[in-house]
């Protein structure tokens, strides 16, 4: 039988969509397949919002592409979602790739079923679509990790970013909606709730008058029942609040990880880069984060050659990196999109430049996490198992978000995977943590 095969590029936030329209497509009676070779609809879910990332897309088209002329009897169609179809105006990709029959814009996603069926997709400068709880999903990642998106579009339109273009207005799922998934995935086996948008720390901040924000939504997840953890990617620093700082310290089940992108920290560079929030500002909610949970592992990115940033003003960003010390850490080469007011910005930096210093910040920024992983031997942590082939587990800490960071390898007793493992570390290999169970699977 035939069916649609995925392909999902990008982000979790975009994983998630992928799911929605597996979903939509299973409650609809239409077959889902894991060998394109079986699939009459390849459906690319794609990312656009770094010139790499269109890349990664234009070569998946080609390979469709490819698959679609292989064709012998059955008639195969292309149908590519996401970012792609929402970068620029009118849709500059559709000359590039003629043979593709679908376009579907992020309105589009509830509407799989209708298009595929009889027509083509309307991408639109106006994206308002957000999946709810009771939106039919098929959960593609490990049965015991889920991501949660709460929120899709971005308000905060920094300088230099296409998202709020691609995705459109923030818009916030309601609090009710989000406790009723994550109740659901729990009842379903997952551990690991993953915190998702643009930007989590704005939840609710389009609905002022629910009363509703991040803090408040920590709570309500907090009361529900089961063994599992929540994990945070993407918080915004201009958006902490005490009573954030004092949520994620009291919460029973937010782990001690935070995502929390800072771009620069020059003055005159933030301020540019329209991010919202002062340099003292940064290192004061920095502060306020490791005095409130000493154990916090920081993860954060960082750009380099943002237009006229300065020999003075790099340096700066380095003994910034020197003087935090970020457990993890990625750094970019700015790249300017089209579109953008940083694109059009005076003293645009040769590319070169920018990812020479983006190089000389990851040389620092590896020796930090060089020597953290390292002041890890000799500790145990909890761990939970993703992976288990006999005795042999790979999982990861709370210092490892999945698909992003580091794992831990581990063994010594038969083990199940989803389970949560206190492991003695003895070594580190290549950033990953090597080590064995000192208790069996932790009780709660």
């Amino acid at each position: 039988m035939s069916g649609v095969y995925f392909v999902s590029l990008g982000c979790p936030k975009n994983l998630v969509d992928t799911e929605v329209l597996a979903g939509i497509l299973l409650n609809h009676g239409r077959n889902i397949t894991f060998d394109a070779k079986d699939a009459d609809v390849y459906l690319i879910n794609t990312c656009a919002f770094l010139p790499s990332a269109r890349e990664e897309a234009f070569e998946e088209i080609r390979k469709a592409l490819n698959w679609k002329k292989r064709a012998r009897k059955q008639s195969r169609r292309i149908a590519v979602a996401g970012c792609l179809p929402q970068y620029g105006k009118d849709n500059p990709f559709r000359e590039k790739f003629p043979e593709v029959d679908f376009w579907l814009g992020v309105n589009d996603i509830p509407r799989i079923i209708e298009i595929l069926d009889n027509g083509n997709g309307n991408t639109t400068d106006n994206p308002s679509y957000l999946y709810e709880h009771n939106t039919p999903r098929l959960q593609l990642t490990v049965p015991h990790m889920a991501y949660l998106k709460i929120a899709d579009g971005c308000n905060n339109c920094c300088s230099y970013c296409a998202i709020p273009h691609i995705r459109g207005k923030l818009r916030t799922r309601t609090q009710a909606s989000v406790v009723a998934e994550a109740q659901n995935l729990i009842a379903n086996g997952v551990k690991e709730l993953v915190i998702v948008a643009q930007d989590v720390t704005v939840f609710g901040h389009d609905r002022p008058e629910s009363g509703e924000s991040l803090s408040s939504l920590l709570r309500e997840l907090d009361k529900l029942d089961g063994e599992f953890k929540l994990r945070l990617l993407y918080t915004h620093p201009a958006h902490y609040t005490d009573e954030l700082i004092e949520t994620l310290k009291n919460s029973k089940h937010v782990m001690h990880y935070l995502d929390m992108p800072l771009q620069h920290i020059s003055e005159r560079i933030l301020k540019a880069m329209n991010r919202h929030v002062t340099q003292a500002r940064v290192k004061e909610v920095i502060r306020q984060l490791r005095e409130a949970m000493p154990d916090l592992v920081l993860r954060t990115t960082f750009i380099t050659g943002f237009p006229g940033e300065t020999v003075a003003e790099f340096e700066e960003l380095k003994d910034f990196i020197k003087e935090m010390r970020f457990e993890r850490c990625g750094v970019f080469p700015y790249s300017a999109e089209p579109g953008t007011k940083a694109a059009e910005m005076a003293d645009q930096i040769d590319f070169e430049i920018s990812y020479s210093r983006a190089d000389e910040l990851m040389d620092i920024q590896t020796n930090i996490m060089e020597e953290y992983q390292n002041s890890l031997i000799g500790r145990e942590i909890e761990v939970i198992a993703d992976d288990v082939e006999g005795t042999r587990a790979i999982g990861r800490g709370v210092a490892d978000a999945p698909e992003i960071d580091n794992i831990v390898v581990f063994g010594g007793r038969k083990m199940k995977a989803g389970k949560f493992y206190k492991v003695r570390i003895e070594a580190v290999s290549d950033y990953d943590l090597i080590g064995h169970v000192t208790e069996t699977e932790k009780k709660k």
